[in-house]
């Protein structure tokens, strides 16, 4: 890592949802300047650096990750100026901002996507990933046929307004011609044109991205090897051009990933990592209940921790715009002991607006931008107890995602104000994580137990720090942690001949 990347050795994220954070001009919709004012609060509460959804000028049929524009701001959350200068005001409270890079599909008005669209060819013809007849269909993929004079069936990623931008074919079948491989001029052409996107930003201020989808760009590539090809490529232009470019995967591969170039990678909530039995299951783990299970995601997190040596850049969010919020699953004493684990473990946290003050799913609402089911966690941000919970000051029914209603939800003014609040709880371990080495990014992680309690080493710079993580309404003891407590949460406990006893859920740090 860079000494202009060392920065991400501390980090915790903040991720926005630019709709739904805060609006400034009355019209129900976030935008850039509501970021800008409440730039102070998420510092304060101990994140140094954001990740914004996007952002750029979109039809918004799948919430801005179908882009119309890669190189202009949504005019709903402001202009190109209004987000350098969020980069700027950033920079001077010593935080860092990426932007969500969406770089496999376009909305189907990019102007990219109607030239592509004419029979005559052009210059954006093989910009995406056309059969050569309207009767064949990419195997394997969704497709838009049927549309335009073109003779052919465009590839989706996944909503059928999302065409697949080209980026070549890893094993071109030979009997279809319009497989075209990883370094031919279309393909190549679309390559070249990433790079000039994230050149754009970078000059503007922007300290790198988040990438979505960033494991498929190319396809046939059952091992990811084309696709690891493509983004080394990348990484060495970044180098060159902008060594202080940090890049973060959705990749869930970090064997991968972190080989391909990216700093970091994320488990996700879906696939193989188990993530989700501690949080978003009919028994999740932090429930007081006790009856959950940690033991497959130990597992599975072993695992990825052997593949990538030991780096630890593997990123555990609270949650995000695409998953339930936790508080649909737990309340705020047991999201207290889930945010000593998230706090605690190896890797940047990532924290989705409102979590920290437990904001709820709302339920049943009306797909809005193509969220169905993940609308309910994408409701604005609830700042106090006024108008629209401090969001924004139109009519309540110019919302453009209504708020949860309950007369008892949180609020970060009131929970600010609180000492005995989830955000005033998750503040006090971000500071405990940035005063001590062992608990940040980079420490290694050795598991001890994976059952109730779960038990884990944590050492780093000849710190060795034990985390005891007891989220079960029953009594436990944890022999052979003797030290001196950094932190505590919980039930009652006490430390007696190096065995720690506890009558109930609880939270404890160790260091020896």
């Amino acid at each position: 890592m860079s000494n202009q990347t060392a920065w991400l050795d501390k980090a915790v994220f903040y991720e926005i949802y630019p709709q739904s954070f805060c609006d400034t001009n009355a019209d129900g919709i976030g935008d850039i300047p509501g970021i800008i004012g409440k730039l102070d609060y998420i510092r304060d509460l101990g994140c140094t650096a954001l990740w914004l959804n996007p952002c750029f000028l979109s039809p918004f049929g799948d919430a801005g990750y179908d882009v119309e524009d890669y190189y202009m701001v949504a005019p709903r959350y402001g202009t190109n100026e209004d987000l350098a200068n969020l980069f700027r005001e950033a920079h001077k409270r010593d935080m860092h901002v990426l932007l969500d890079l969406v770089p496999g599909h376009t909305a189907v008005t990019h102007p990219w996507f109607r030239e592509s669209m004419k029979a005559e060819k052009n210059a954006y013809t093989d910009r995406y990933i056309w059969t050569d007849s309207i009767w064949e269909v990419p195997q394997g993929m969704g497709c838009i046929r049927g549309i335009s004079s073109r003779d052919g069936s465009c590839a989706v990623n996944f909503f059928s307004h999302q065409p697949s931008l080209n980026y070549g074919f890893y094993r071109p079948d030979p009997d279809c011609k319009w497989q075209q491989p990883m370094d031919g001029e279309g393909p190549m052409a679309t390559r070249e044109t990433l790079k000039d996107i994230m050149s754009f930003w970078l000059k503007m201020g922007c300290d790198g991205f988040r990438v979505d989808m960033a494991g498929s760009l190319i396809k046939q590539d059952e091992e990811c090897k084309g696709t690891i090809a493509l983004w080394q490529d990348i990484r060495q232009f970044l180098d060159r051009e902008f060594p202080g470019a940090v890049m973060v995967s959705e990749w869930g591969e970090p064997d991968k990933s972190l080989v391909a170039g990216f700093h970091m990678d994320f488990l996700l909530h879906f696939g193989p990592s188990h993530y989700n039995d501690l949080f978003r299951c009919d028994e999740p783990y932090f429930s007081r209940r006790g009856r959950g299970s940690a033991r497959e995601f130990v597992a599975a997190y072993r695992e990825n921790y052997a593949k990538v040596g030991g780096k630890g850049l593997i990123c555990i969010p609270s949650g995000n715009h695409d998953m339930d919020r936790l508080a649909r699953r737990l309340d705020q004493e047991e999201m207290k002991i889930a945010f000593a684990f998230l706090l605690s473990m190896p890797g940047a946290p990532f924290i989705y607006y409102g979590d920290e003050i437990g904001m709820r799913y709302v339920e049943n609402l009306v797909s809005v931008e193509g969220g169905y089911g993940r609308t309910g966690s994408r409701s604005p941000m609830q700042w106090n107890k006024g108008v629209n919970a401090g969001f924004s000051a139109a009519a309540k029914e110019k919302l453009y995602i209504p708020q949860d209603e309950s007369g008892d939800r949180p609020d970060a003014e009131s929970q600010s104000a609180d000492p005995c609040s989830l955000r005033s709880e998750i503040k006090r371990l971000m500071a405990l994580r940035q005063k001590h080495p062992a608990l940040q990014n980079k420490g290694d992680i050795t598991f001890v137990s994976d059952g109730y309690p779960l038990v884990y080493k944590r050492s780093y710079g000849g710190q060795s720090i034990t985390v005891v993580i007891h989220p079960a309404d029953e009594k436990a003891a944890v022999p052979d942690v003797g030290g001196s407590i950094l932190y505590k949460l919980g039930a009652a406990l006490r430390l007696e001949g190096g065995t720690l006893h506890m009558d109930g859920p609880a939270a404890v740090f160790i260091e020896k």
